[in-house]
């Protein structure tokens, strides 16, 4: 199959290593799409975090707002002034947590592998896993 505009193969050659391409470079690329796949992991972490944080501090106004019915006035300020709605980290939200996190490393590390790969494989990608593939299809 013809290459796409990108210059990455699709349909069956997508996964096969290009004429000539060695075992080290095969090995190297599959290690850097490994340690990018667990970027992406720890990128779900970060909206995880986002979101439980966000759920705790919608609980702490409940928290808050009952206090306050108890006739704990004081102690509701308390939670209310140094927690709820507080920044988790020194001016930062988690939402700006996770964008910083998207729109620098995840979004460097991405265009980076993405260069990588192009030049040493034409842009194709898991020929590591698909070689492992067809290795145990055929033991």
């Amino acid at each position: 199959m013809a290459d796409n505009v990108q210059g990455e193969a699709q349909g069956p050659q997508r996964h096969e290593r290009l004429p000539g391409m060695d075992d080290a470079t095969v090995e190297a690329l599959g290690l850097l799409s490994q340690a990018l796949e667990t970027t992406q992991r720890a990128r779900g972490r970060l909206y995880d975090f986002h979101q439980l944080t966000g759920g705790a501090d919608r609980t702490v106004g409940e928290a808050v707002r009952r206090l306050r019915e108890a006739g704990h006035d004081e102690q509701a300020d308390l939670v209310e002034h140094e927690v709820k709605g507080t920044d988790v980290l020194p001016g930062m939200w988690t939402f700006e947590i996770v964008e910083a996190y998207d729109e620098g490393y995840h979004r460097r590390f991405t265009e980076v592998e993405r260069r990588v790969r192009d030049a040493l494989s034409g842009g194709r990608d898991h020929i590591a896993e698909a070689e492992m593939k067809q290795r145990r299809e055929t033991s």
